[in-house]
């Protein structure tokens, strides 16, 4: 008898309950035979209290999946080395032609300048004098005023001792109309004082000297080291040669103030052109390259210059 006509006969009505239970049994001992589960294996018991329990088995594959990249911490680029030797494109070529367009000396700067204010007659103390405060009236003024103002302390006697017993509304009136007039007859007064006090009635030597007086900053005092005492301590940066130099890329950034400017001309500009850079860019900013409206169709460098060039001179 098979097994499938034992399981029939299990539910046929002729066998009894005991008799049902016995062939069970035996079905039970007779069936749990085969060559993929053996009788003998034992089913696994539940581990007992405080047994170790078995590491996990360490699988290895023949080709392992690919692990995850780490992500790498982020490094921060390096800056390029600072080039100490830059200098601007063209700018022997941009400088012989500016001073072709200076040859005459036809600007106001060639014979209304602060060079030309000082009284030939009048002593070297009081000449370096006279320098001085012409570049103090000089600030965010035109040649011609501050001239024309000199040319009235000189009649009135453009000397330290002359100024100090001069009262500060009869200088204002012979400044005027200088820009900023009543703040400069503070700063002359200040000054003179100064310079009678500890100088002797000459003016200071050294650049850092003269930067203390009061209305004196870098430009000036640059300024009258070269025009007064013959000596080159720095580049003149006035607002026409902080804006030229920025039109024609002589920065290697562009420059906010005239003081960065002339940092960064000073970094590259040989030595030897410190003196006449001022008087020259001076000039071709007063006929040339106006605040408004540069006339860079007849400036010769208008095919190399970068401002030229963006504004489509032709």
């Amino acid at each position: 008898m098979n097994n499938k006509l034992k399981l029939a006969n299990l539910a046929s009505p002729r066998y009894t309950r005991s008799m049902k239970k016995k062939i069970g049994e035996i079905f039970n001992q007779t069936t749990n035979v085969s060559e993929y589960f053996p009788s003998n294996v034992k089913k696994s018991e539940p581990a007992k209290a405080g047994s170790k329990k078995r590491p996990p088995i360490k699988v290895e594959y023949e080709n392992p999946p690919e692990a995850k990249p780490k992500k790498l911490p982020k490094t921060k680029r390096a800056k390029p080395p600072v080039n100490d030797e830059w200098e601007p494109e063209h700018w022997q070529s941009i400088l012989t032609n500016i001073y072709e367009m200076r040859k005459h000396s036809t600007a106001p700067v060639d014979e209304m300048g602060c060079h030309k204010c000082s009284d030939p007659n009048a002593t070297a103390s009081d000449a370096r004098f006279q320098i001085l405060i012409a570049l103090m009236l000089s600030s965010q003024t035109k040649d011609q005023v501050t001239h024309a103002a000199m040319e009235k302390l000189k009649s009135h006697g453009c000397t330290p001792a002359n100024i100090k017993l001069t009262d500060n509304e009869i200088l204002g009136k012979l400044i005027y109309p200088v820009s900023f007039w009543k703040r400069k007859v503070e700063y002359i007064k200040k000054t003179t004082d100064i310079l009678l006090a500890q100088y002797a009635g000459d003016i200071p030597k050294t650049i850092e000297d003269l930067c203390k007086l009061p209305g004196v900053g870098p430009k000036m005092g640059h300024l009258c080291m070269q025009i007064a005492w013959g000596e080159v301590s720095g580049i003149g940066v006035d607002t026409h040669v902080h804006r030229i130099s920025n039109r024609l890329g002589w920065v290697r950034k562009p420059t906010k103030i005239p003081e960065e400017t002339r940092v960064q001309l000073e970094s590259w500009l040989p030595k030897d052109k410190w003196v006449e850079v001022n008087y020259i860019l001076v000039g071709f900013g007063q006929e040339t390259c106006l605040p408004l409206r540069p006339k860079c169709s007849e400036c010769l460098n208008k095919n190399i210059c970068p401002y030229a060039k963006k504004n489509g001179a032709k």
